[in-house]
């Protein structure tokens, strides 16, 4: 059986295709940049003994979600796994961030894995049992002053993520959501954060593999949500109890004190 992983090269992506691999999963790897791709396919090889196929791509592009699907459904008619990575954020102020670029994170982050997933789905109702990983974060649970569109956007994703779980709960697919906290990825400089605010991020990361670990684990139990770490499960907790106003204060006098 294969399972396909966008945003595979690198970080909670990576981390995963891996994982999936040593529980006996055949990969198909997307994402930009080929080399990284072809090296994580001679990993897969090499320690875990399965194949892995790779396809570069702009997942941002028009046309993105199609492509994918077309090329996944040539690879192989045994689908089993579709995990929803790729995505990233922007830090900043709405109005001071250029739309353009925004508007390309809304891309990644919400239409493609919409898209991906309504083109994979018939191919995955054809596994005995089939799983569906979308990649959110702990901000999906919380407004987040200079992220607050790439909260938004985790935020639909959970939301959608649950949904699309209950739709889907008498049939062999079933649905996981992702949300981990500070990860030591390359979030932090894509996202445009000083050194200052990745070094405060950095005290409370957690590594890929653990986030892949748990992710993996709790997606073929069939879970529907994942928060990885006790901190991380405290704080999203507390959002649903602490007044909106004041969670939104402490995310501000996080994020913002560093713009």
């Amino acid at each position: 059986m294969y399972a396909l992983v966008t945003g595979a090269s690198r970080g909670i992506g990576r981390a995963i295709s891996l994982r999936l691999a040593q529980r006996g999963y055949d990969l198909l790897l997307v994402a930009r940049s080929e080399d990284q791709l072809t090296t994580l396919a001679q990993e897969v090889a090499q320690k875990h003994k399965r194949q892995a196929r790779v396809l570069a791509l702009d997942l941002a592009a028009p046309g993105a979600a199609d492509t994918v699907a077309n090329w996944a459904t040539q690879q192989t008619d045994q689908l089993a796994i579709l995990v929803n990575n790729a995505g990233y954020g922007l830090w900043g102020r709405f109005e001071q961030l250029r739309l353009a670029e925004q508007q390309n994170m809304l891309q990644l982050n919400m239409n493609l894995p919409v898209a991906l997933t309504h083109a994979l789905l018939p191919a995955l109702h054809k596994a005995p049992k089939a799983y569906i990983l979308n990649v959110s974060s702990t901000a999906a649970y919380q407004a987040v002053p200079s992220l607050s569109l790439y909260a938004a956007s985790k935020a639909f994703l959970l939301s959608f993520s649950r949904g699309l779980r209950y739709e889907l709960k008498s049939s062999n697919v079933s649905v996981t959501c992702l949300c981990p906290g500070a990860t030591t990825t390359a979030f932090a400089d894509r996202a445009g954060m000083g050194a200052e605010l990745q070094a405060t991020a950095n005290k409370v990361s957690m590594t890929p593999e653990a986030v892949a670990e748990a992710a993996v684990n709790s997606l073929l139990a069939g879970e529907a949500e994942i928060i990885p770490g006790v901190l991380n499960k405290v704080s999203a907790g507390l959002t649903s109890v602490v007044p909106k106003g004041i969670v939104e204060k402490i995310a501000a006098g996080i994020y913002e004190k560093y713009l």
